[in-house]
C-alpha cells in the first residue's frame, strides 16, 4: 500500500491537531480517572477473593489489576501534566522571541 504525499494538507492538519492537544487532554483526563474508578470498582466487587504467589507472598487476585489500573492513571495524570508543562514552555518561548 503506498501513500502519496500531499505537502499541504498534511502538514495543516498536522499543526490543527497539535495545537487542540492540550485542550483536549484537559477535557478528556477528568473523564478517563473517571472510567479508572468505574473500572476500579468492577475489579473489585467481581473478582474473587483467590490468592496467587508473587515474590514469594501471597497476594489477593484483586490487586493484580488494581495495580495495573493504577499505573496506568498515574500514566493519564503525568501526561496532563507534561502537556501543561510544555504549553506554559511554549509561551515562555514565544515571548521571548517578539522582545
Amino acid at each position: 500500500m503506498r501513500q502519496e504525499s500531499r505537502p499541504g494538507v498534511s502538514g495543516a492538519l498536522d499543526r490543527k491537531s497539535l495545537e487542540r492537544t492540550g485542550e483536549d487532554l484537559e477535557r478528556r483526563t477528568p473523564v478517563a480517572l473517571g472510567l479508572y474508578g468505574v473500572l476500579a470498582a468492577l475489579v473489585w466487587f467481581t473478582m474473587g477473593g483467590g490468592k496467587v504467589l508473587v515474590f514469594g507472598k501471597m497476594v489477593e487476585m484483586r490487586w493484580i489489576p488494581l495495580l495495573i489500573l493504577g499505573g496506568l492513571v498515574l500514566r493519564t495524570v503525568l501526561a496532563l501534566q507534561a502537556e501543561k508543562i510544555r504549553r506554559r514552555g511554549d509561551g515562555d518561548g514565544s515571548r521571548a522571541s517578539r522582545s
